[in-house]
């Protein structure tokens, strides 16, 4: 039997890359379904999660504008502000826990040269810029400024799906030049299948080339093939991957962190605390939210579209009504 395990460890389908690491975040994503109204022992029990299962990093909400998002419509977790932070992590300390704390800042929804204070004061280690290809100017004044913080920084370009490769060439020869170090290839419609992840993150890779940075992947489920992409990013070398737990998130949802894990075979990695955040947590989030590859995001997914329409349907009165929606959203294209 153990001649068998060792043979099986060895086996060319087992991905074990020490230098790759994995980020969570059920909670930033997760949020978008119920305006980041989770309570604090749940994002504690995130949180404590990712300790214990080894996962590098934990995303735990957005930096957005008090303006745009207000106090009473809007959970701590959209502002993200220190004394959240610490109410729920105490004085959290990355090089104790092995775990960074990451925040998301998206351009145009940040009051970023305010909000982003020095890394040395703040539980968080890493900042997230998130943009859409006509921000990337923003995007690299932010990186910028995070980057002068103190702060490790990943760049999300969103919806890339959406459009042309002149842009997307565009956004990458910026962000090649700023100090971000990953680039991460975003599917916010979960419209993508493994030859344009091929393509995607042969091209990601030739532009950051000598740059030093790392590749990442966000996966969205609308064609459940966010773990099959986060996969071949993976084999491809992408070594920054994002998941979140049961696979929680807006719409269809993530790569769910219990398959990705048991996917990677790293040793530092363990799945136990992930099936017990599971078993313990989820049925009670899933009794307020919905999320997951249901029909009418499966629709937007193919349709390369935002899943905003499939969620406010889903929010009306016939939400098992599949062939209504398809009709308005294909007579809408």
């Amino acid at each position: 039997m153990s001649d068998s395990k060792s043979a099986n460890e060895k086996a060319p389908w087992i991905m074990y890359r020490p230098e790759l690491k994995v980020l969570d975040c059920t909670v930033r994503d997760g949020g978008l379904i119920n305006d980041h109204q989770f309570s604090d022992e749940f994002v504690r029990a995130v949180y404590d999660t990712c300790v214990a299962a080894g996962v590098d990093a934990m995303e735990i909400g957005y930096k957005n504008s008090e303006r745009l998002f207000p106090k009473d419509q809007f959970g701590a977790w959209r502002h993200c502000y220190e004394e959240d932070l610490r109410r729920v992590v105490g004085d959290h300390d990355a090089e104790i826990t092995g775990l960074t704390l990451s925040a998301m800042v998206d351009a145009d929804k940040s009051d970023w040269k305010t909000a982003i204070g020095p890394a040395d004061e703040s539980v968080l280690g890493m900042i997230r810029v998130a943009f859409y290809a006509h921000q990337v100017s923003e995007a690299v004044d932010m990186i910028h400024h995070a980057s002068e913080q103190g702060y490790e920084i990943m760049a999300n370009l969103m919806a890339v799906s959406n459009i042309t490769e002149e842009e997307i060439d565009t956004v990458l020869e910026a962000i090649a030049a700023t100090a971000a170090g990953t680039m991460v290839i975003v599917d916010s419609f979960g419209h993508l299948y493994r030859e344009q992840i091929d393509r995607l993150y042969r091209k990601y890779a030739e532009a950051m080339k000598d740059t030093g940075k790392e590749i990442g992947i966000h996966a969205h489920n609308n064609l459940q093939l966010a773990f099959a992409n986060t996969i071949e990013a993976i084999v491809l070398g992408s070594n920054r991957v994002d998941a979140t737990m049961a696979g929680l998130g807006r719409g269809a949802g993530n790569c769910p962190m219990e398959l990705l894990l048991g996917f990677l075979r790293n040793p530092k990695f363990k799945l136990r605390p992930v099936i017990q955040l599971l078993q313990e947590q989820m049925p009670e989030i899933r009794k307020t939210v919905e999320w997951g590859p249901l029909i009418p995001y499966n629709i937007t997914g193919q349709l390369n579209l935002h899943p905003r329409a499939a969620i406010a349907f889903r929010a009306g009165d016939s939400p098992e009504d599949f062939v209504t929606f398809y009709d308005q959203i294909v007579t809408a294209e």
